[in-house]
Parts: C-alpha cells; structure tokens; sequence
C-alpha cells in the first residue's frame, strides 16, 4: 500500500540550512537509530531536546513526524506535517507523508489530493508516483466494490476487482520512515 519512503540525510541540507552540519548530523543520526532499534521514547525525546534549540529544523521535524506517524498519533503527525509544508511549500515530502497519513486513517481521497500537491512541488519525485498509483488503484478497487453492491450480475466487474486486489498481494508493504526534506 501507500509508503513512506526511507530515511535519507544529505550534508548539503544542513550546510544550505546554515547550522552546524557535525551537530545536526549527529542528533539526526541518534534520532533516526533509536528509533529504529526500537527506542522510539528515548528518539522522541532526543528530537525534542534537539527541537527545544532549534524548533525550525525541518530535518528533524520531518523525522518527528515520522517518528509520530509510525507511533499512529496521526493527528499529532498532520500537524507537524501540515505546518512542514506552510514554513517549507517546496518540499515535497512533506505532503508525501501527510497522503501516507490520510490513506492509512482510510482518507484516499485526501490522500490523492495531497499526493497531486507533492507531484505539483516535485514532479521528478518517483515515491509519490508510485503513491499515487496505490491510491488510485485502491479507490478502484472501492468504485468495483460498490458497482458489485449495486448490480451483482454485472459480469465484467469482478474480474477487475479481482486484478486490482491482486495488485496488493504481489507485494505487501510496510511504512518505514521517510526522506529527509532537502532545501
């Protein structure tokens, strides 16, 4: 299903951001691996710390995000996100991972209408497309689902659905983390 893409972090960001690319790196870094070795309590925290000296980051406010939408505190994550994309309008990931949020919480309309502002900020950006083809083919899948509801002797409605049901089960996926906005 829809994704958020991997972790990234590019020295160039910090060095453009103007913040010391040795401390921002090294409180990304332990942020990141806490997280993923499961100590997400003590990642939180260390973002927060981080974010008490410097709350604009958008690195580490992308990854707090992240961080909050693996946890499933989706509000707390669209917030966070939403106001990503308001200080930051020209990143992409941002409005990537807001979509992941809303089809997760069943939004795919949302979803798709957010993954569309990702592709409007970055066209060249290959993980919202791929998104954005999740989302289409499960709203699809919801448009056969409710034809069927509504005619059950249409004949050339269940083999689409089953085609774009089958599409899910090639290749089961599984949110974990995100890109590191760049500026």
């Amino acid at each position: 299903m829809i994704r958020l893409p991997h972790l990234l972090a590019g020295s160039l960001l910090f060095v453009l951001l103007g913040i010391s690319v040795v401390a921002r790196a090294d409180a990304l870094s332990d942020v990141h691996s806490l997280h993923y070795s499961g100590q997400s309590a003590a990642a939180m925290q260390r973002a927060d710390e981080f974010l008490a000296l410097t709350p604009k980051d958008p690195p580490m406010r992308f990854m707090k995000g992240v961080m909050l939408a693996d946890a499933k505190r989706y509000p707390e994550a669209i917030a966070l996100f939403q106001k990503l994309t308001e200080d930051y309008p020209d990143l992409a990931e941002p409005y990537n991972n807001l979509a992941a949020i809303h089809a997760a919480t069943g939004d795919y309309v949302k979803a798709r209408a957010t993954l569309e502002q990702a592709l409007r900020t970055n066209p060249g950006y290959a993980t919202a497309h791929e998104n954005l083809g999740d989302v289409y083919a499960t709203l699809a899948a919801q448009s056969y689902a409710r034809a069927l509801q509504l005619d059950a002797r249409n004949v050339s409605v269940p083999p689409k659905l089953a085609l774009v049901r089958e599409l899910f089960k090639a290749k089961p996926r599984v949110a974990q983390g995100a890109d590191t906005p760049a500026r």
